[in-house]
């Protein structure tokens, strides 16, 4: 039985990377030893399915493009800096969804109901918090270091995109990162 790692998310369009980049940069004149997200590999994840059956990618990419098809397209803006667990102990990096986190908070629910459904998905412990992934970090004390530049940033704009698409995403290892293929694209319609 062959599996895939997957993942569905958005795109945040070229406006947002080029500021996430440029935000990336001076976080690492920390000094803290950081994995940074590639610029081209940025998105918002919705739902990350981790291992599924490649049998199952087309149910997936079904009940995908049907919530997709009942939501409109919409607005995400992207401010402000903080981290999970906590700002003061971040192991990852986030900007924070500030316009648009509703439209994905809806979107995530419309797909992982059917998901649950199919089996492919387990629900996660959290509730769903839309963030942009900017990086993880090494360890304590990176996380540390981190910490003391984290309050520079919590205003920091990071730009709007519009979003129009879904994305059903599979992920593979490589030892210079993960590299992403886009098996599914659901487009907004309501």
């Amino acid at each position: 039985m062959a599996r895939t790692r997957t993942f569905i998310a958005v795109e945040v369009g070229d406006v947002i990377r080029t500021k996430v980049a440029a935000v990336q940069q001076q976080l690492a004149k920390s000094g803290a030893a950081a994995k940074w997200v590639e610029k081209d590999s940025l998105h918002v994840t919705l739902l990350f399915l981790g291992e599924v059956d490649v049998n199952d990618l087309a149910g997936i990419c079904r009940a995908t493009t049907n919530a997709a098809a009942k939501e409109a397209p919409f607005v995400m803006r992207v401010t402000g800096v903080g981290a999970f667990p906590t700002p003061r102990r971040p192991k990852i990096l986030w900007g924070g969804i500030t316009k648009g986190a509703d439209s994905l908070t809806r979107l995530h629910a419309a797909i992982e109901a059917p998901l649950l459904e199919l089996g492919c998905y387990r629900q996660e412990d959290r509730a769903f918090t839309p963030h942009l992934t900017l990086g993880r970090t090494k360890g304590e004390d990176d996380g540390n270091l981190l910490a003391a530049e984290m309050p520079k940033f919590e205003a920091w704009d990071g730009g709007y995109t519009t979003v129009e698409d879904v994305l059903v995403m599979t992920s593979e290892m490589r030892r210079e990162g993960p590299e992403y293929t886009v098996i599914g694209r659901a487009t907004l319609g309501g």
